[in-house]
């Protein structure tokens, strides 16, 4: 069964173009013109990844990605001309995996597909030689099936959550900086740069604090990175 990928754009030309391309590498595309219709295939078609514009009519593409991550933890890729860091942070604190910006070349556009593809398939992460792997305060996390839990309730992480906290547990009580942090959950060069990491970070200490009030899991290093308190 071949992979879907939702192309959200406004312009016709542009979802034709990626659409051709993503067709040839042997994708199933869907395509939407609004961040409407990009909610409705969303839910209906279940696509394996999307590729979000932002500048959408009716619902935006910020918009679009914090509705689904309400729900779903579907991979999802920021395409836009809008390039400066603000929307890059944002984008990554709604829980966009990566973000690129316009214009860009097929061939870029393609291994950012593959890359984020292949690193959101179970047992795929870093430290593979233990199925589970512990921290403090009943964290859990099950690197087959890429899951967490905290004092036995769920933790729902996108899988860039996901990375960074495992790389987190297995080097706990280490400071980690932030460019470390960045290359072992993206795995190559990242457009958002450093900020990346803080935002996924932000987010992480939310998830905890809702199931554990006024536990700091994570210690921020000023000017270094972070730990993992043991």
């Amino acid at each position: 069964m071949s992979t879907k990928i939702l192309v959200v754009d406004d312009e016709t030309a542009v979802t034709d173009l990626i659409g051709y391309n993503l067709k040839k590498a042997h994708y199933q595309v869907l395509t939407a013109h609004d961040g409407e219709t990009a909610l409705k295939i969303a839910r209906e078609a279940r696509p394996d990844l999307i590729l979000l514009d932002l500048m959408l009519p009716r619902v935006d593409g910020l918009d679009v990605c914090r509705e689904l991550r309400k729900t779903s933890q579907v991979p999802i890729i920021m395409v836009t001309a809008r390039g400066e860091e603000t929307d890059r942070v944002i984008g990554l604190e709604l829980g966009a995996d990566d973000y690129l910006t316009k214009p860009f070349s097929m061939r870029e556009l393609l291994a950012r597909v593959k890359a984020v593809l292949r690193r959101n398939q179970p047992g795929n992460s870093v430290g593979n030689e233990h199925t589970t792997i512990t921290g403090p305060h009943g964290l859990e996390l099950d690197e087959d099936s890429r899951t967490a839990s905290l004092n036995d309730n769920e933790l729902s992480l996108t899988r860039l959550e996901f990375d960074l906290l495992q790389h987190l547990v297995i080097n706990a009580g280490r400071v980690l900086s932030r460019e470390q942090l960045l290359s072992q959950a993206w795995g190559y060069d990242f457009v958002g740069g450093t900020r990346a990491v803080d935002s996924s970070i932000k987010r992480l200490r939310s998830k905890i604090r809702e199931i554990l009030p006024g536990t700091q899991l994570i210690e921020s290093i000023r000017g270094i990175g972070y730990r993992l308190v043991k």
